[in-house]
């Protein structure tokens, strides 16, 4: 479903949104994605060999470029956002962009809804810019709206196509290096949520993304994504859902299986973070479980693609 449009004061989104880009040996891509981006820009270099950070420096002297000695995965996003300067932060993977006029419908919406602290970007994909499935599940989410506060209500996003009020994110701990990369934005949108911020989905704030050039994931990609699934449950949920999410992976065989193994091999660091949400974001996370167990339409977004 379409959301309306919700008419703001027109401004400048550069003096209010920095673009954070992380990378990992991604040269190709950043030359194509790169020129796309508006100052302010941060890329983060987890560590790459491929000559990634002097080719930004290159193409885009406008922008910072952070270079880490050890590839921290997600984590590298919370170093961008700490080195922002403005109030709001706006996530890109190495092989996407915003499109225009998206960032300052962005930031208008974040300064007349102090209470929002994540914007989830419809996310078109590829040269015929077909709109991602993750974006058709979560666009039809099943939380209830608050008349106050545009889009859909969700509490799940991509954390290459979101745009985040910088104190919120840095408030919840940003991203965790238990989770690394491949599911870990659920972590942080329980957090948001339970902080009291509302996270909403903007059919007008619009992110593209050409995943062209990267080799599919495949089962490494759900593995990560079963083993962050498993670890996110254990650090915020009842220990009855990360058993029921582990038991479901195990049944599903293969890569999923082994995620669990992962999961069980991380158990103590998850431990160590695990702090129950409230009832209230937990009653938000049930809705959504049940709905995606008994496969009603609304969230098949549980299952992402690469």
């Amino acid at each position: 479903m379409t959301t309306p449009t919700t008419s703001f004061p027109s401004s400048k989104s550069t003096e209010r949104v920095t673009t954070v880009v992380i990378t990992h040996d991604g040269r190709e891509r950043l030359a194509r994605t790169v020129p796309q981006h508006a100052a302010p820009l941060i890329v983060v270099d987890n560590a790459s060999t491929d000559g990634s950070a002097d080719l930004v420096r290159t193409i885009a002297p406008h922008a910072q470029v952070i270079e880490l000695a050890d590839d921290v995965g997600a984590v590298a996003r919370n170093i961008g956002a700490q080195a922002a300067e403005t109030p709001y932060v706006a996530f890109a993977a190495d092989d996407s962009w915003w499109a225009p006029c998206s960032l300052d419908l962005a930031a208008d919406v974040l300064d007349t809804h102090p209470e929002i602290g994540v914007i989830a970007a419809r996310v078109l994909v590829g040269v015929d810019a077909h709109l991602d499935p993750f974006c058709e599940a979560v666009g039809r989410s099943p939380l209830p709206r608050f008349p106050d506060v545009p889009g859909t209500s969700v509490l799940d996003f991509r954390a290459g196509a979101v745009v985040v009020r910088r104190s919120a994110l840095l408030d919840v701990g940003g991203f965790d290096a238990v989770l690394e990369l491949g599911g870990e934005e659920e972590r942080v949108a329980l957090d948001m949520a339970d902080s009291g911020r509302r996270l909403c989905y903007l059919h007008d704030v619009v992110a593209r993304h050409d995943p062209a050039s990267r080799e599919c994931a495949g089962g490494a990609l759900t593995r990560r994504l079963a083993r962050n699934e498993v670890l996110t449950a254990v650090m915020r949920r009842p220990v009855r859902v990360a058993l029921r999410r582990a038991w479901r992976h195990v049944r599903q065989g293969s890569g999923s299986a082994l995620g669990v193994l992962d999961a069980v091999l991380r158990l103590p660091r998850a431990m160590a973070r695990r702090r129950t949400v409230g009832s209230d974001t937990e009653t938000q996370a049930r809705i959504l479980d049940l709905v995606s167990e008994r496969g009603l339409p609304g969230l098949e977004h549980r299952a992402r693609q690469a």
